[in-house]
């Protein structure tokens, strides 16, 4: 009956229509700031080393790793071979489309979560909740958000991450998943204790090393099926518009999978990504968002193209008949997750190829969790704004060990729809209000563009000087802090 009720509010959060809002969300943002994703492309990649770390906040590049940490996680090693099970290789090709539209989402999320921040405890925080009630003005709808957030990330989204890691380990090493629970909590309760500066620094060292030697297996695996790109390429696009004859009937499931593995692989427009960007000291609020755009094309682009090429190269997949059965099964008995990775992988390295995905999936996966503590914890203070009731923060832990312990003991199928409510709730929640907060957004970005033509190599935000303030400023009074600061030279650019 708990996995009916499960099953149907997952249905109605995940309709067509948030899958319609993904979109023209993207759509939208990629035409008003006249795709920002393709224009300033080399200005992401410069500013993704520049800044430092400050006593109040992170450095880009750490901000940058902890939501790239939030974003890198089982969707995508597991999450693509979903999106392939339940859409075909088509499902493919609208990752890649929400990808580069969600990029422009996640800009105008960013920069708001940058522009909106506070100064709490002498640690920067931010996130949708702070710029709904400052931005909008609307107490009620951020403590709803909050009160969301909190929920999935510390209950809902754990257990996919979890029990991803339990399923591979399972798989590569035969260790019953009660133990990998428990090794999990008790490595996530020493990174957990120690706050975000802990997490930053242990996402800027795992992150990049865990993402380039995924990615270089899957460069080299690849280059060993070169001659089967052009084919593979021809099986994506033809089945993305029902032109393969084989995948031509679920066309509506390569959209809707599609999509909705790409928002939870990416996060664009979910609301997560803001938390962290929020963190970071910088000069300019339209840096961050470019830097948090950035991220979008590592994740889908680069990791889930490197997943899906391995998975369909190798024919190590199934694709699932919504009418009962399969229309493509290489993999009898198989069910859908890690192991089609681990599957393809090993195909083409025997022996090593379980042991390789279980190893980085459980660094993926882990690195995300952390992220969704701070995330939690972020709103547990939006909520706490005296600091006076502690007893949240450590339920807020307990309720986040406990979960992630469960996640390892439940149906991978339980555990993908609990995560995806709470992926929906929040996408929901977030879309409303950066669309009706868009217009500060722009601004940021038309202030920084402004600046950068006038000859100012690294833009300074002063809300009290700014060349596109066009919406209500009077509530900005930490960035004319930091404004001043910048300007004195007291930090580093």
């Amino acid at each position: 009956m708990i996995e009916s009720i499960i099953n149907g509010i997952n249905d109605i959060v995940w309709s067509n229509a948030l899958i319609a809002v993904a979109l023209l969300s993207g759509i939208y943002y990629s035409f008003k700031t006249k795709f920002v994703q393709i224009r300033l492309f080399k200005e992401m990649f410069r500013l993704l080393f520049g800044g430092k770390a400050s006593e109040h906040g992170v450095s880009s590049f750490q901000a940058f790793a902890i939501a790239i940490s939030g974003r890198v996680g089982t969707g995508n090693i597991a999450g693509v071979a979903t999106a392939i099970a339940l859409g075909g290789p088509g499902a493919i090709f609208w990752m890649w489309v929400i990808a580069f539209l969600g990029s422009a989402s996640a800009f105008i999320e960013a920069t708001l979560g940058q522009l909106y921040k506070v100064n709490k405890g002498g640690e920067y925080r931010g996130g949708p909740a702070y710029y709904i009630e400052k931005g909008l003005g609307i107490k009620w709808f951020a403590t709803l958000f909050a009160i969301a957030t909190i929920l999935s990330t510390a209950l809902f989204l754990p257990g996919v991450q979890a029990n991803s890691i339990a399923a591979g380990v399972k798989s590569a090493f035969d260790i019953d998943p009660m133990y990998t629970g428990i090794a999990i909590i008790t490595f996530l309760s020493i990174i957990v204790f120690g706050g975000v500066k802990r997490i930053g620094k242990f996402s800027e060292i795992v992150v990049p090393f865990m993402a380039i030697a995924y990615v270089l297996v899957a460069i080299v695996i690849i280059g060993i099926n070169f001659k089967e790109i052009p084919a593979v390429f021809k099986l994506i696009f033809t089945s993305a518009f029902g032109v393969n004859q084989a995948f031509g009937g679920i066309v509506g499931m390569a959209i809707m999978w599609g999509v909705k593995r790409g928002i939870y692989s990416n996060e664009a427009g979910q609301g997560t990504a803001p938390h962290a960007a929020a963190a970071a000291e910088v000069s300019h609020p339209a840096k961050q968002g470019l830097v948090q755009a950035f991220s979008v094309y590592i994740d889908t682009l680069f990791v889930c193209t490197a997943t899906a090429f391995m998975i369909l190269f190798t024919l190590q997949y199934n694709v699932v008949d919504p009418d009962g059965g399969f229309i493509t099964e290489h993999l009898p008995g198989v069910n859908f997750g890690p192991e089609y990775t681990q599957m393809a992988i090993e195909s083409q390295f025997p022996g090593f190829g379980k042991i390789f995905v279980a190893i980085s999936l459980t660094f993926f996966a882990f690195t995300t969790i952390m992220a969704y503590y701070y995330i939690a914890e972020t709103n547990v203070s939006y909520l706490d704004k005296e600091n006076k009731k502690k007893w949240m923060i450590w339920a807020l832990r307990i309720l986040l060990l406990g979960a992630t312990f469960y996640g390892t003991l439940k149906s991978a199928e339980l555990a993908w729809t609990m995560g995806d409510i709470g992926v929906g709730i929040m996408a929901w929640l977030n879309f409303i209000a950066i669309f009706l907060l868009r217009k500060p957004a722009l601004a940021m970005l038309r202030d920084y563009e402004n600046q950068k033509k006038s000859g100012i190599e690294e833009p300074i935000y002063d809300p009290d000087h700014s060349t596109a303030g066009d919406f209500d400023t009077s509530n900005l009074d930490l960035w004319r802090k930091i404004a001043a600061r910048f300007k004195s030279g007291e930090h580093s650019q």
